[in-house]
């Protein structure tokens, strides 16, 4: 079994640490990146992690995931709510999928309340900030190895 964690962030979270600080924080992307990556080498865990704006971009990174990890993580962000491209795509993958946000989209406008990739998603991790990317990644580590049991 693969070693390697997946972990995608969707469009506009290379803005991080800029964009709307009193949703998501001052931290940046790379921060979290560097949070995720070692919370998993603790658990004995590698960490890719693919940032894009594009759909297409994310939806083929899954596809190759599905040969290569043993979980994804991902902060799909605006297409939460809209990429039934994405849904379907993750819904091929074999492995734990965790749904991450680092604001509570409950929380906030109506519109952010809808996820469809919470359907095909293992489990959701939200409100949290920048520790989220800590809990997302123990939170594959634990299903990965209740699997393996």
């Amino acid at each position: 079994m693969s070693s390697v964690i997946l972990l995608l962030s969707g469009p506009n979270l290379n803005l991080l640490g800029n964009r709307e600080p009193e949703h998501y924080g001052t931290e940046t992307l790379e921060h979290h990146v560097r949070t995720a990556t070692e919370a998993a080498a603790t658990h004995g865990f590698e960490l890719e992690h693919l940032q894009s704006n594009h759909e297409g971009v994310l939806i083929d990174a899954v596809h190759a995931a599905r040969a290569t990890t043993a979980g994804i993580v991902v902060n799909a962000a605006s297409f939460t709510h809209s990429s039934w491209g994405l849904h379907d795509a993750l819904a091929a993958y074999v492995g734990p999928i965790v749904e991450l946000h680092l604001s509570n989209p409950d929380s906030r406008e109506p519109w952010r309340r809808t996820s469809v990739i919470a359907p095909v998603a293992t489990g959701c991790i939200s409100g949290f900030k920048g520790a989220g990317y800590r809990l997302a990644v123990e939170a594959i580590v634990g299903e990965i190895r209740g699997r393996r049991s």
